[in-house]
């Protein structure tokens, strides 16, 4: 017994010693937060703050700018992976059939497009001296040429960037910019792809997820407004592709009747250019009057002027009244919007201009406008 006793207290653990606490002294008062200095320095660090938010946002305008496509394209793309699921189809599978046809799209369009455009292209700039020439044979253009020197500054300018084969370079700033355009568009278009994919995949469930931080008693109402405007995003990519088509068919006759090499060629790259809001009939009309100009001015002359008719009649007729009909946006809103969006992002502010306002008119119908009328 005694012998465990004295185990016992070799193995019993020692009481720390308690230490008194520290003394730090006493508060103080509180700080005057109407003081101006004390203003003045929250002041200052809230504009400091905003700054360098800015500048972080400047930095990564681009990744945006690729996130906010990829967004668009795939609440764009959302409609026809719901009707392929009206089928009886899995979400996943039905994405893989949307994807697999937008992919062999790209292809085929760089199988037809791009030989002949290279093609025509090397055509154009060793027919170019010719034309130029031919252009003086106008008693105009020769006048004007007398006065200004046009016509020569051209031929000059043309001979300084050919004589020795580096326009394509010069014009990308040197061997080492054609490689970064290159490599910097194909990744551009390979992250756009990428996100627009996951984006397409998960948008159900980052619906839900926002959903879920709504008020349960308005929920079921926000939903719908989600899933109405998500609809008419949707609507604003089918009839941007309508549209397209229309040009397409348009520029495909057109160059049959005027005899262009590789119509169904030229009618692609109108496709592609009338899917960008605002600026893309005219690269779209450029395109076409240079190839025109290969064969002769005045059928270049024909096609441009052609062009700028059927263009007034799509922007004045045909758009507003296809935008009415899908998206319920009057006419004069679809051209507002397209040109405040322009001109405060550029191109992803005309593509998503539309869309937006769509989205403003249904939020006013639906909750504002009746609010009003209540209270």
């Amino acid at each position: 017994m005694a012998i465990a006793s004295r185990i016992k207290k070799v193995t019993r653990p020692r009481a720390k010693a308690l230490t008194p606490p520290v003394d730090f002294g006493e508060l103080g008062a509180p700080i005057n937060r109407a003081n101006p200095f004390y203003f003045g320095f929250i002041a200052t660090l809230g504009a400091l703050t905003a700054i360098v938010l800015l500048r972080a946002l400047a930095s990564l305008s681009q990744i945006f700018v690729l996130i906010l496509i990829a967004l668009f394209l795939a609440t764009g793309l959302n409609p026809a992976v719901e009707a392929l699921r009206r089928k009886n189809l899995t979400r996943t599978t039905a994405v893989a059939i949307i994807f697999t046809s937008v992919i062999a799209f790209v292809i085929f369009f760089a199988l037809v497009v791009a030989p002949p455009v290279l093609s025509q292209g090397t055509q154009l700039i060793n027919k170019a001296p010719q034309l130029l020439d031919e252009l003086t044979n106008n008693q105009t253009i020769a006048r004007l040429n007398n006065e200004f020197g046009i016509i020569d500054t051209l031929q000059s300018k043309l001979k300084s960037v050919t004589s020795n084969g580096t326009l394509l370079i010069s014009t990308f700033g040197g061997v080492l910019g054609v490689g970064k355009s290159i490599l910097s568009g194909f990744f551009s278009f390979l992250t756009v792809l990428v996100l627009t994919l996951y984006f397409i995949t998960s948008l159900p469930q980052a619906v839900n997820l926002g959903l879920s931080l709504v008020p349960a008693s308005r929920r079921e109402r926000v939903g719908r407004l989600t899933q109405a405007i998500i609809a008419r995003v949707g609507s604003f990519v089918g009839s941007q592709i309508v549209i397209a088509v229309m040009a397409s068919i348009f520029v495909l006759l057109l160059s049959l009747v005027l005899g262009l090499p590789s119509p169904f060629a030229i009618a692609m790259i109108i496709f592609v250019c009338g899917l960008i809001p605002l600026i893309g009939h005219f690269i779209g009309s450029s395109i076409v009057t240079i190839i025109a100009l290969t064969q002769s001015v005045p059928i270049g002359v024909i096609a441009l002027v052609a062009y700028i008719v059927y263009v007034q009649i799509e922007n004045y007729v045909v758009t507003p009244r296809i935008m009415k009909k899908t998206m319920s946006v009057p006419g004069v809103v679809t051209i507002i919007a397209a040109l405040i969006g322009s001109s405060l992002l550029g191109l992803v502010g005309g593509l998503l201009a539309v869309p937006v306002a769509a989205a403003i008119i249904l939020i006013l119908d639906e909750v504002v406008i009746p609010r009003a009328k209540t209270s």
